[in-house]
C-alpha cells in the first residue's frame, strides 16, 4: 500500500480504500493494452491474402482499436494523478474550490477531481 500521509482527513472513507480499487484498475487497463496490441499493428496492404473490404474493415478496426488505446493511456494518468493525491494527503478534495468531492462520486470514479458543483 502506497503510505498516506494525514495532512487531511477524508469522513466516510479511508483513502487506502481507493488505492486497492485504482492499483485494480490501472492493472487491469494494462492487460488490456498489451493483449490489444497486434489489434493496432499496421494493416498489410497485400492484396493476394486479404480483399480490398477486408483490408477497409481491419483499417477501421485498426483506427478504432488506437482510438481505444488513448482513451486507456488518458485514463491511466488520471489514476496515477489520483495516487499521487492519495500519497500527498490531497485525495478527495475539489481542485477549483478545494472542498471535498462527495464520496459516492469517488467510489463511481476514484480518479475524479472535481465536485459536482464545480463539475
Amino acid at each position: 500500500m502506497a503510505a498516506y500521509k494525514d495532512k487531511r482527513v477524508m469522513k466516510a472513507i479511508d483513502p487506502n480504500y481507493f488505492v486497492d480499487i485504482i492499483r485494480a484498475e490501472v492493472d487491469q487497463l494494462k492487460i488490456l493494452s498489451e493483449t490489444a496490441k497486434d489489434s493496432r499493428a499496421p494493416v498489410t496492404l497485400d492484396q493476394q491474402s486479404v480483399g480490398r473490404l477486408s483490408r477497409m474493415d481491419a483499417m477501421q478496426q485498426q483506427s478504432m482499436e488506437i482510438a481505444t488505446e488513448e482513451r486507456r493511456q488518458r485514463r491511466l494518468i488520471a489514476l496515477g494523478t489520483a495516487l499521487e493525491q492519495i500519497a500527498a494527503g490531497d485525495y478527495g478534495y475539489c481542485l477549483k474550490c478545494d472542498d471535498e468531492i462527495a464520496t459516492g462520486r469517488l467510489v463511481v470514479d476514484p480518479a475524479v477531481t472535481l465536485c459536482i458543483e464545480c463539475a
